[in-house]
Order: C-alpha cells, then structure tokens, then sequence
C-alpha cells in the first residue's frame, strides 16, 4: 500500500509538473483544469439577480444545480483499453450524455462475447485477410467475433421489430375506435430511436464490463445518428430482406440532444476524436450559444477546412462554445494523454464526489 501511495504521489507530481512543461504537456494540464471546473460548478457561483427565475432563487436549490457533461468519443477510443475508462466515468455517473460511432457501440458489445488481441500496425493486409482477421492498427479482431455478435443480434432485433409492429398496430386500434365515437386520447406509436435502439442494447447484454450497461443502468442517453455505418447495420440491411419494415427514427433524437443542451444553465464537452461525434456535440450547443467548458482531444489539423480539425477559436465563430470560455485542444492520441487526464479529474476522492453529487441536477422545470 506504501508503494501505491508513492506511486501515485509522483504520478501527481508529473502530471502537475506538466503545467510548465510547454506544448502539448501544456495542454493536458490545461484540459485537466478545465475538466475540474466544469465537474465543480453549481449554479450557486452565480448571485441570483432580478429578473432571474424565482424558483432558482433560493441557495439551496442553486448549490444542487450542476454542469451537464457531454462525453463524445470515436469507436477507436472503444476498440482500444480506453473502453475501460470510458465504462469507469459511466459507471460512477460522472457523465450525463454520450456521443459516439457505430463501432463505438458494436465493438463494446463485441467484447462481451470476445477478446480484441494485440497485433502490429505492420501486419500485412492480404494475410489478414485470408485468416479472417480484420487489424484496427495494432489491434486484431477476428471474424469470429462478429460472428459471435450477429447470433446475438439477430433474434433481438426480431423482437424489437415485433415491439415497433404491435405499438403501431394499438395506435391503428385506438384511431378505429375514435371513428366510431370514441373520445380516449390517441397514444402515438413508438418508432425505435438510435439512443433507445442503444439503450435497449445495454440491457439485454446485462454485463459489467460494458459501457451500454452502465448508460442503461443509470439512464445516461447514448446519441448514435450513424448507427447504421456498421455491423449494426450490416444486420439491419439482412433483416430487412428477412422482414421489411424495421424504423429508426432519427429526428426524434435531434430533437433529444438538442433539448439536453439547451435545457442546461452549464455545459461541458470532453470529445474524443473528430469527425461526426465532435460536430454533433458542439451543433447540440449551438442550440445554447455554445458550451461553457470544452476540451477536443485529437490529431487533426485545421489546414484542410475539416471539422475534425477545426480549433475551438474556430467552433466559438459558429456559436458552439461560448465567446467567453476558456476551451482547451490537446493534440495528441487520447490513448495516452485521456487515462492520465482522468487520474487528475475524475478519478480523484471518487467516494468525496459521488457523496456531493446524490441529489444535484442539470436543470428544474
């Protein structure tokens, strides 16, 4: 136990030294600050002025009033050991949305079944090919494994199918019965969304290990709008040919992270990667004039006009982060500097923060 405390006691001293370290070590130390401040407001920082809501008035509703954190990753960050980071911050609630890829959804389940197995970048293609291992940089996932998961998959589809069916089929019911006179309110069907499609993945996989279990186990919404780029929708195109039919219905979760952003009095995102996850985070804060807290984690560059690499100055023209926020980009693998981000943010006095945070919200209607 000594040695672990000295352990971690020069690890803090490293990562606190890093604040004068320049470059990217800069950086981390910057993003390490940011991501502490947006996990300690409460609306209670801010006086109460006229004007304001009543309701928000008194101090001990405002000190239970938090900041509503965005964690939006790439599928890689999934793929990788990151996974096992990820599912710590689910786990112990220390997120409130989710944003990520189809693979950032299939390959947490797929680890469920089966092991992802170390490889080499150099490893050649063809070889790969015909041994059934598909390479993830250095990481080897064998087809098997997706095999694995189709099994699963497909008779759980089946009945999510069977569910959508019967919602419309009552709906259909309750329109007839209005026709012949009578007056019951109509209950509209319930088309399967990506975060609900998500959030009933989580719990019919029912295993610890996962991130989808923890976000269905405490509520914590999962945003997928391209669910179908990959074997999850490799599946859904052969059920299709099996039993047309089957909806997802996108625009209601638009509608869902949308309004997450908007009904919040503070935002933070923490984004992994670039591409789809760090733009539908930041649009979903465009819809609040922009986030109060932001750190990007990524390698791209702006030269090319890409979204991914886009700087933060960049977002606040657009009204993704706010003109007075202090946003932070680390440019480097957030396989190396996120899991020493969280020794200094998240995984500190775990026991201290989950005690403080019984009974906090984002937002009072």
């Amino acid at each position: 136990q000594q040695q672990s405390s000295s352990s971690f006691d020069a690890l803090d001293a490293i990562m606190k030294s890093m604040c004068t370290t320049g470059f990217q070590a800069t950086n981390v130390a910057l993003a390490i600050e940011r991501i502490n401040e947006m996990r300690a407001w409460r609306l209670s920082d801010q006086t109460w002025k006229e004007g304001d809501d009543e309701d928000l008035r008194p101090p001990s509703i405002r000190s239970k009033i938090r900041t509503r954190i965005f964690m939006s990753y790439t599928s890689n960050q999934i793929s990788c050991g990151q996974r096992e980071v990820l599912r710590f911050l689910v786990q112990h609630r220390m997120v409130d949305v989710i944003v990520t890829t189809a693979g950032g959804i299939e390959e947490d389940l797929i680890k469920t079944f089966e092991p992802t197995f170390m490889g080499d970048f150099h490893l050649k293609g063809r070889e790969l090919r015909k041994s059934g291992i598909n390479r993830i940089g250095n990481l080897l996932i064998p087809n098997s494994n997706y095999c694995r998961f189709e099994d699963w998959m497909a008779p759980l589809l089946h009945r999510m199918h069977d569910e959508q069916d019967q919602s419309y089929k009552e709906w259909m019911i309750q329109q007839s019965n209005q026709k012949d006179g009578g007056d019951s309110p109509l209950t509209p069907p319930k088309p399967w969304t990506p975060s609900k499609f998500i959030h009933r993945l989580g719990k019919e996989i029912n295993d610890e290990s996962s991130v989808l279990y923890w976000a269905y186990k405490h509520d914590i919404p999962i945003f997928c709008p391209a669910l179908t780029d990959g074997s999850v929708g490799d599946m859904i195109y052969f059920h299709s040919y099996k039993r047309p039919g089957f909806l997802l219905d996108i625009a209601a979760d638009i509608r869902g992270i949308n309004d997450l952003a908007v009904q919040s009095h503070k935002t933070g995102q923490i984004i992994l990667g670039g591409g789809l996850v760090k733009h539908h985070t930041c649009n979903a804060n465009l819809m609040r004039n922009g986030a109060d807290y932001s750190v990007f984690i990524n390698t791209a560059q702006e030269f090319d006009g890409s979204d991914s690499g886009a700087s933060p100055d960049e977002a606040v023209s657009w009204g993704k982060i706010r003109i007075d926020a202090k946003p932070v980009k680390v440019c480097a693998d957030a396989s190396i500097v996120f899991p020493l981000i969280v020794s200094q943010t998240f995984a500190k006095n775990v026991k201290e923060w989950e005690k403080n945070h019984v009974g906090t919200t984002c937002w009072i209607d």
